[in-house]
């Protein structure tokens, strides 16, 4: 059903030219707040009212079926208890009503019986062609075509370019009101509730193609449906469309792999993390950001470059600035010499050229320094968005506004990138502000300085990012080896699978006997490590079967019969396939890469910091495969340790991309040995200039009744 849910068939729900409320009571408060939301708005006459009883309702006459109306209708808002719900989705399918929107609860979010009238539900708009919308949530409000087809009340009538979605309904009125105060101006507000059958991903997609939404907010809890998702969200950004995301609640992933550490590192909160980067999707921690994050997208657009520029009148608030773009990791860029040449003309000689811009209390007398210092500064190559603090009145005391000259002079400058006013606290934006602000032409207002660098960091990073939002295509790699696909494969045959992909695993040779131990290590030059070889056995150093840095036959073959001996105590049951012998290995920087299957997103690439440390460290950066070497790439620029990989301390510093050719080649494999991959784990991986070894694999494999490709 989902590739029915297409843009163009959900116009017809969210841009309806009639809708019918199902279950009109005034018994009922949402019935009465839909009704006067619909009489607000100038949409009455276009609204029907339908009471099984066919009694007056809300002041005025109903109808008992939804033929009865006798004209067609786009939408039916179903109001009646659940009992009623589906004969009130047949009633309004006799009527040509192909979609509702179910307002009562007790579905899904209601337990094993909830689940199951909600699947009941679902199957029966589906066999009645219908699209459904909920249930258990507020519905939807169009303010672009001034349609509310919701019970949430002080809806605005102002029409923006900020699309709301919300997995709460509680949550959107608060939203909206919120959104009127700081200027975030909807187009739409849809509240999703269950998603039972249209999802946040249907939704976007159908923005994505809405001319007035220039940029979406959402709220939610859970994504339904990743795929529908990602692809939306794709699109938007193709569309240059800015998604700013408010996701809640974070949890371990539900089927962690307990075989391998990767699955320490990969929890549903990192790999939301790491998907809303790849999709380039803004991801923010309050309703605040998120709509006045939202609301910049909308309102500025895509920034040609990356650094932040700021002019204040304001010492303090310059001290400000600096203290919360270091906290946030904005970019300060340092101004060019060419425009520290200009803006140096500008200011008074007691003046600091830097940014952010104190343009001294001289500004005051001569308004002209506001306008030519934007000016200089959005000239600068480096700076994407000049930031201007300077205060907006929210309510008029009578008379003009005192400071209208310096707006006027801040927005009569001839800026080359996007100009925004920044309020110092977070104040409301009227009607009063609103005008004051068109008066000088300027075209948007931050409320807030936290604010301000919130939303104009979030807006770089999503303007630098955008353009790499794309799918990617994993490699071919061939698998030889006729070792069936289930549990663990031991380390011997872990590592033949790796060599085999292309990928650098250090020399090693499996060995029967402590003879044949003696004879392998006189071929490598300078100590052995021996290790247990067996799928039974992971973690070998556990049962005593790991023996390094040993040098000198008699060693050697005291070594294998001293770790065999501990498997064989530690580990009865064990099937041991033999003793592997490889070279020691010191120096260089050890680190992690392995992949684990995500029960949403697939198969989730880790790369760590510390090899047997790598918990400890907890450093790690996270990726939806197939990954390519340049994803791979800034992925490893993503890790508090990288300074490790550039050499420190006279270690020689990592061949990077070299390294995330390996990387990206481990992705290609784990895409290659299928769906039922459990984990695959190299830990360490080695990087010593541009030596890279896998020093130890592991791979595991789901059970049988979830592993198509079991041998």
């Amino acid at each position: 059903m989902s590739s029915d849910i297409t843009p163009q068939r959900l116009k017809t729900l969210f841009r309806p030219r009639s809708v019918a409320l199902v279950g009109a009571s005034d018994k009922s408060m949402f019935s009465a707040r839909a009704y006067e939301n619909l009489v607000d708005f100038g949409f009455a006459d276009s609204t029907f009212l339908v009471n099984r009883r066919g009694v007056d309702v809300h002041g005025q006459p109903t109808v008992p079926t939804c033929s009865d109306i006798g004209q067609d209708v786009d939408v039916a808002f179903i109001q009646v208890p659940q009992a009623g719900t589906l004969a009130a989705l047949d009633d309004a399918a006799a009527a040509g009503i192909r979609n509702a929107v179910v307002l009562s609860s007790g579905y899904g979010e209601a337990g094993p019986d909830g689940r199951r009238a909600q699947r009941e539900l679902v199957e029966h708009a589906r066999s009645l062609d219908m699209l459904l919308l909920g249930p258990n949530h507020l519905g939807f409000a169009n303010f672009v075509d001034h349609v509310p087809v919701t019970p949430v009340s002080g809806l605005p009538h102002s029409t923006g370019h900020v699309a709301l979605l919300s997995q709460s309904g509680a949550s959107s009125a608060a939203m909206v009101e919120f959104a009127t105060m700081a200027g975030a101006d909807l187009s739409y507000m849809v509240t999703l509730g269950n998603e039972a059958m249209i999802t946040a991903g249907h939704v976007l997609d159908f923005l994505v193609d809405d001319e007035a939404t220039k940029a979406v907010a959402i709220f939610m809890e859970t994504i339904r449906e990743p795929g529908v998702f990602a692809n939306a969200a794709r699109r938007a950004a193709a569309a240059g469309k800015a998604i700013v995301v408010l996701k809640a609640g974070s949890s371990e992933m539900s089927a962690r792999t307990a075989a391998a550490h990767t699955g320490a590192l990969v929890g549903d909160d990192r790999v939301v993390d790491a998907v809303f980067r790849e999709l380039g999707i803004i991801r923010v921690d309050s309703i605040e950001d998120m709509m006045i994050t939202a609301a910049a997208a909308a309102n500025l657009g895509k920034l040609s470059a990356h650094g932040i520029g700021w002019v204040s009148i304001s010492g303090g608030a310059c001290d400000i600035i600096a203290d919360r773009s270091e906290d946030l990791d904005a970019t300060l860029s340092e101004f060019s010499a060419s425009t520290q040449a200009r803006l140096r003309d500008v200011l008074p000689d007691y003046g600091t050229v830097q940014n952010p811009l104190d343009v001294t209390g001289a500004a005051v007398i001569d308004s002209s320094i506001f306008t030519k210092t934007v000016e200089a500064i959005s000239d600068d190559p480096a700076i994407g968005v000049v930031g201007v603090i300077s205060g907006a009145p929210w309510e008029s005391t009578g008379g003009n506004y005192p400071a209208q000259y310096l707006l006027n002079a801040i927005g009569a400058a001839e800026a080359t990138a996007p100009v925004t006013l920044v309020n110092q606290v977070i104040q409301p934006i009227t009607a009063y502000t609103k005008s004051v602000l068109a008066e000088a032409k300027i075209d948007h207002l931050i409320p807030g300085l936290r604010q301000s660098v919130v939303a104009l960091r979030n807006l770089a990073w999503w303007s630098a990012t955008v353009e790499s939002v794309r799918p990617e295509a994993a490699n071919p790699v061939e698998i030889t080896t006729t070792v069936a696909r289930t549990g663990a494969w031991s380390e011997s045959t872990a590592r033949g699978v790796l060599s085999g992909a292309g990928i650098p695993v250090v020399p090693s040779e499996l060995v029967t006997s402590p003879e044949d131990a003696v004879k392998v290590s006189a071929g490598f030059a300078g100590p052995v490590a021996l290790k247990i070889a067996s799928p039974d056995v992971l973690h070998k150093s556990d049962i005593g079967g790991v023996a390094l840095n040993i040098s000198g036959d008699a060693e050697v073959a005291a070594a294998y019969d001293r770790i065999t001996a501990a498997a064989a105590t530690n580990a009865p049951e064990a099937k041991l396939e033999g003793v592997l012998v490889s070279p020691m290995r010191s120096g260089g920087t050890e680190l992690l890469v392995g992949v684990v299957r995500d029960p949403q997103w697939g198969p989730v690439l880790a790369v760590a910091i510390g090899g047997i440390f790598v918990e400890v460290l907890d450093d790690s950066a996270l990726a939806t495969l197939p990954l390519s070497a340049g994803r791979a790439r800034r992925l490893l620029d993503r890790l508090r340790g990288k300074a490790l990989l550039q050499g420190v301390r006279g270690t020689a510093a990592a061949d990077l991309d070299a390294l995330a050719a390996v990387i990206a080649r481990i992705s290609d494999l784990a895409l290659a040995l299928g769906d039922g991959l459990e984990s695959l784990e190299i830990n360490p991986l080695r990087v010593d200039g541009s030596t890279i070894e896998a020093l130890d694999a592991v791979i595991t494999w789901t059970p049988a009744r979830n592993n198509p490709e079991e041998a």
